[in-house]
């Protein structure tokens, strides 16, 4: 008999077991990354609306709002009770020909609050594979006629074959991309005029069939300008593009707003990808609501009908539909856009009396809402010093040095403080503050008081006790 391994064996297992079992069965190298920080060297035991418990027994307050899917934090009791709900009177998953209250509900309930005739939706899993039917049918409108999709250049999408071709930064090794791809700076509406100008059929008239981008870039915490969006959204019309808006991360109410693009009144894109947040930190669910005369072009025919529905085994899953219906219940009742911008009024600051105070080491600050990013630097010195620990080739990655600083803050903020925060991959790798929408003012201040204290140690301190930490690594008594 196979040795297998129980839930009850899973609860016991140490921290060194589970670093040797992702060692064999996951990824070596993950390992080495993730214990870079202390973070790595510790596992979880419960979590509960903004704070993590360890094994050990300390209280982490999770700032990194589970990088976009934790607006409700960890574990919402409604949540939860939606789940334990639909299990305890034994639904039904996955039949596709029965059809689902939970689908039919979900879909209304996003018709009633997105604007204008954004009122067809499709479930998929994540947010890649909304971002892929979100491509997909914009492409079928136009019955494959048109053969160019525009993108941003620091656009993040997803990491799939599709979604990654439309991704900007590209990862170290490039796969192969979906054809007709047509790259433009970030918010430049001529760069955007200038390529779909350029980008003609063999008769003369329009060859893109899309453009997608993020209203808010989570990732590189830029966004676009009114003027752009109603400019791109009157090209679009013009031109009869397909204007695709990725919310993935920015929606249910992260940045102020229930999506940023409803910021600005009378603004609707063709069609919209959302996920992340969407299903209540506890399902894995994503969405694209079309435009209705948009959809039932594409879709809406006998011939084309199971085309993007049915065939798909976990579209529309029971209990994520019914949990993703409380989540966004939830979100709506409790007013999570007020309650970003309530964490604004303290956040925005706070950060900005930071950045001064710490000016030789915070370059930038910006973001909306509850997703701010904290964009280090700390000059020349400091930035060779940190290449000077960088390990072999690393050096030469010009985003590298500042990624080594930004890691040093990182585990700091949770070595010391019991802080939990990340920093993205993309653009200039900013320190993210995105707590859950459900922390308090004291929470919210305890963080700024924090990493004031942290970035008051210096950099050359922070970053030579990260580095000689991670090649002597302090483990924790009994793991």
């Amino acid at each position: 008999m196979p040795e297998l391994i129980s839930l009850d064996e899973c609860d016991r297992l140490s921290t060194r077991r589970v670093h040797q079992l992702y060692r064999k069965h996951v990824s070596r190298s993950q390992v080495t990354l993730m214990t870079s920080f202390g973070f790595g060297r510790e596992l979880a035991d419960r979590a509960e609306g903004a704070w993590i418990w360890t094994r050990d027994g300390r209280r982490i307050l999770d700032f990194t709002g589970g990088v976009g899917v934790l607006n409700h934090g960890h574990n919402h009791p409604r949540i939860l009770a939606a789940r334990k709900r639909f299990q305890d009177a034994q639904r039904m998953e996955v039949h596709k020909t029965y059809f689902s209250p939970y689908v039919a509900a979900l879909s209304h309930n996003l018709a009633q609050l997105l604007p204008a005739d954004l009122t067809m939706s499709f479930f998929p899993n994540s947010g890649a594979e909304a971002v892929e039917g979100a491509v997909k049918l914009a492409y079928k409108y136009h019955g494959g006629r048109r053969n160019r999709i525009v993108r941003a250049d620091i656009g993040f999408h997803g990491k799939l074959l599709g979604s990654g071709s439309l991704t900007g930064t590209h990862e170290r090794f490039r796969f192969p991309e979906i054809p007709g791809v047509i790259a433009v700076p970030y918010g430049d509406l001529d760069a955007i005029r200038a390529a779909t100008a350029s980008a003609r059929t063999a008769d003369g008239g329009c060859d893109v069939y899309a453009i997608i981008v993020e209203p808010f870039s989570a990732s590189t915490m830029a966004c676009c300008t009114e003027e752009f969006l109603r400019g791109l959204r009157k090209l679009c019309t013009e031109q009869n593009i397909m204007l695709i808006f990725d919310e993935i991360y920015t929606g249910w109410g992260r940045t102020g707003s229930l999506f940023y693009f409803m910021r600005y009144p009378g603004l609707v894109p063709d069609i919209l990808t959302t996920s992340k947040s969407f299903g209540g930190g506890k399902s894995s669910i994503s969405a694209y609501i079309a435009r209705e005369p948009v959809f039932r072009k594409a879709y809406d025919n006998l011939a084309d009908s199971l085309l993007q529905s049915t065939s798909t085994t976990y579209y529309g899953f029971g209990e994520e539909t019914a949990t993703a219906i409380e989540a966004v219940n939830v979100a709506v009742e409790d007013d999570y856009p007020l309650r970003a911008r309530d964490i604004e009024r303290i956040l925005a600051p706070g950060l900005r009396r930071i950045r001064k105070e710490h000016s030789g080491t915070v370059a930038d600050v910006r973001g909306a809402g509850a997703l701010y990013g904290i964009f280090l630097d700390g000059g020349p010195r400091i930035l060779d010093l940190a290449a000077r620990l960088a390990p072999g080739g690393l050096a030469r990655d010009p985003h590298f040095r500042i990624k080594l600083i930004t890691c040093s803050v990182v585990d700091a903020l949770y070595r010391d403080h019991g802080i939990y925060t990340y920093y993205t991959l993309n653009g200039d790798n900013p320190l993210v503050a995105a707590p859950p929408l459900v922390v308090t003012q004291q929470d919210v201040e305890y963080f700024l008081d924090s990493l004031d204290a942290t970035l008051s140690k210096g950099l050359p301190r922070l970053l030579t006790r990260f580095v000689r930490e991670k090649v002597t690594p302090q483990w924790p008594s009994g793991s």
